[in-house]
């Protein structure tokens, strides 16, 4: 039987991720009020914590490294500790360790600064790699074990390194199997002529850098945030001639003349999930080779070793990529 009158139209149904991305958009927005010029590793960081990943950060000091990390911080409602890596620097100053306690006559566990959402690890590679392997468990695993036992780390858990590409004398670098568990290779590039000139003014209209708040800095999203939007993500489709450039990218890095190292397949499902990541910060459901474009470079970049005798002849990571993506046939 057919009803009295027609049905009203349907009306589109709103956007569930529409919210999520306007609160990590703020985010970034804040970050904005201390660090002038660095969108891009701005988008990294968000991109990392949508992952659950960790970032590496390089640049030449004073590019405000530590102030992005700092400023993302305090747009965040996370808990959040800063460790500056040092050459005395041992494993249980970051993981913590047992100490005795007299009264009670036993051993307790006193927790390193590692127990926190957002670790800062400052100068990553000014620490001996014992020090630096103490990250390994809690990157890869997200516990620390002491004295056999395992202790879980909260949730979320990133951890945001700093290193400068200059001043090698008295550093450690980081070997590759450490290097191949950050998400994300972030470089900060010094800034032109027209942020500079931004970043003065600020300085001189009052801007302190270890005063946030007085900068107008608010947390505008928390851990709930984070989580409903790692959701989302984890919605968005994937075409199988997608996922198949992927492992063609990778691929071609490993037949590379250029390189000694290519890309191991931890770092194709990195190049997956960020491609997810960005094409959902972009308001879209689906991934496409565009996506796995824009974040090949960040999240393969130290995955691969240039052969010394290219590295001579002027080859980097960064060329033999883009060789890589002019190459490989594109889906469409």
């Amino acid at each position: 039987m057919a009803p009295d009158r027609p049905e009203a139209p349907t009306a589109p149904a709103a956007d569930p991720g529409a919210p999520l991305r306007a609160a990590l958009g703020a985010v970034r927005a804040e970050v904005g009020k201390a660090v002038v010029g660095q969108d891009a590793a701005v988008t990294g960081l968000v991109i990392a914590l949508l992952c659950r990943g960790h970032v590496l950060l390089e640049g030449v000091p004073g590019v405000a490294k530590t102030l992005l990390v700092r400023a993302l911080s305090a747009a965040l409602t996370l808990d959040t500790k800063r460790v500056q890596f040092t050459p005395d620097l041992m494993p249980g100053d970051v993981t913590g360790s047992l100490v005795y306690d007299a009264r009670t006559a036993e051993f307790s566990f006193r927790q390193g600064p590692v127990f926190t959402n957002l670790l800062l690890a400052d100068e990553i590679n000014r620490t001996p790699p014992k020090t630096q392997a103490s990250l390994l468990e809690a990157m890869e695993e997200r516990q620390v074990s002491v004295d056999g036992t395992p202790r879980p780390l909260p949730e979320p858990f990133v951890v945001v390194a700093t290193q400068n590409p200059v001043e090698y004398e008295g550093t450690y670098p980081l070997p590759e199997a450490q290097l191949d568990r950050f998400l994300l290779k972030l470089l900060l590039p010094l800034p032109p002529r027209p942020d500079e000139i931004e970043v003065l003014e600020r300085h001189a209209h009052g801007f302190d850098p270890r005063d946030l708040r007085a900068a107008g800095i608010r947390p505008v999203a928390d851990a709930g945030v984070l989580a409903a939007a790692r959701a989302q993500v984890a919605q968005v489709t994937v075409a199988r001639e997608v996922v198949g450039y992927v492992v063609d990218l990778v691929r071609a890095t490993r037949e590379s003349p250029s390189l000694s190292l290519g890309v191991s397949p931890r770092g194709a499902t990195a190049l997956l999930a960020t491609a997810r990541a960005w094409a959902w910060l972009s308001g879209r459901g689906y991934v496409t080779p565009d996506d796995v474009k824009a974040l090949a470079h960040p999240t393969l970049r130290h995955r691969v070793q240039v052969r010394p005798e290219a590295e001579l002849e002027g080859v980097t990571a960064e060329t033999v990529l883009d060789t890589v993506l002019a190459s490989v046939p594109v889906p469409r």
